[in-house]
């Protein structure tokens, strides 16, 4: 039994549902297709397990939860769902495309596909014989969005639904959201917004890929970081997070100034006020989360760099190698004079491997262990 005493969580409750699997079931090999379904609900748990806490499988979907305390910046949620349908849709797209069985199941994977549900709310977890359990009208009503009207209104096979609750949470409202209600008995009208995901991947495919190549770098910055890729992403971007990472003791403003679509990406342009006296404008050129962003720093006389941070996981995923590789200049200072100057100002001025070593000490201290259920969530799955 649960404790009486389960202490009240506030966070997102996320659910991923393969759609078409009913369907695709009822017309396959049922061998195939279960083991078609482990590989994509692996895919899924591989990108959730970095910055959620996997609680079960259920079916064809799979529900998870993090923290307030856990997800800092809210348009991590919404990258980690692009990058998640991304691997999905790659994953079976190199499924398809590398298989010799002519099974009705390998040949009917483009019948699949998925939906998010995300909302915001209290829940608790408790102990039901043995095995965690989570508890919550708000949990209820999570797992009764599955149950909506979308594909009727909209046609669409793959989409992320919101809840109010979870977009105010987030604080970003993405463009294209489609809004509507849904109702359900004991919970009366919920207000929902929907994202369709096929466009998104479409875009995300034709980014232009922008990098500091290694060979044209003037400094390089490395630090090992005791949490996941998407965790350090969030940190990285989250400007009351950046202010805390500054050696400068004046601190650090940063003041989002342009965000084509409502979202961070190429062409995002943030205001940096550092200290009483030095200025910068930084301008995102590549946005790839939990991988890699490029970003171009305009300080004036202190020079124009771009830099592109590499986060690398290791550890299996838990931990990061976070790699920031610079090229830039100053003025119109002789270009043999201009290495020397950008790497006096970004190892002595602005101190990227301070930066980098202040991060690492901030993440120690701020770690948060989720509940260890992704190993009896892959026993379930296996």
């Amino acid at each position: 039994m649960s404790s009486p005493h389960s202490p009240i969580i506030r966070g997102y409750l996320l659910l991923a549902d393969i759609s078409g699997y009913t369907s695709f079931l009822s017309q396959t090999e049922l061998d195939h297709a279960h083991e078609i379904l482990s590989d994509l609900l692996e895919t899924i748990l591989q990108r959730f397990q970095a910055l959620l806490t996997i609680h079960k499988i259920e079916g064809d979907a799979i529900f998870a939860y993090g923290t307030d305390a856990r997800l800092i910046r809210g348009e991590t949620v919404l990258e980690l769902l692009e990058t998640t349908y991304t691997d999905f849709r790659e994953r079976m797209r190199n499924v398809r495309r590398h298989t010799t069985c002519t099974c009705r199941a390998c040949q009917s994977i483009p019948m699949l596909d998925l939906k998010f549900i995300v909302h915001h709310g209290d829940f608790i977890v408790q102990d039901i014989g043995g095995t965690p359990e989570l508890a919550g009208s708000d949990v209820n009503l999570a797992h009764r969005l599955l149950k909506n009207h979308v594909a009727e209104r909209t046609g669409w096979r793959a989409y992320a639904l919101f809840t109010s609750a979870a977009l105010d949470r987030m604080g970003i409202r993405p463009e294209g959201l489609v809004e509507g209600t849904e109702s359900y008995e004991h919970l009366g009208e919920v207000t929902v917004a929907v994202m369709d995901m096929h466009p998104r991947y479409e875009q995300l495919l034709q980014t232009r890929r922008v990098v500091v190549a290694d060979e044209e770098a003037m400094l390089t910055f490395a630090e090992d970081l005791p949490s996941s890729p998407p965790l350090v992403w969030s940190w990285l971007n989250e400007p009351e997070k950046r202010q805390l990472v500054s050696l400068d003791p004046h601190g650090l403003e940063f003041v989002p100034i342009l965000r084509p679509g409502g979202r961070t990406g190429p062409g995002a342009t943030t205001h940096c006020v550092h200290g009483k006296s030095i200025a910068m404008r930084e301008k995102v050129l590549d946005w790839k989360p939990f991988d890699y962003f490029t970003v171009e720093q305009d300080s004036g006389p202190m020079g124009i760099i771009q830099v592109t941070f590499h986060l690398e996981p290791t550890n299996g995923g838990q931990h990061t190698h976070l790699q920031a590789v610079l090229k830039g200049s100053v003025g119109h200072v002789p270009g043999f004079l201009n290495r020397q100057l950008i790497r006096f100002l970004y190892t002595r001025v602005f101190n990227y491997q301070s930066v980098a070593s202040k991060l690492k000490e901030l993440l120690t201290e701020a770690a948060i262990e989720p509940a260890n259920e992704t190993d009896r969530v892959r026993q379930d799955l296996s």
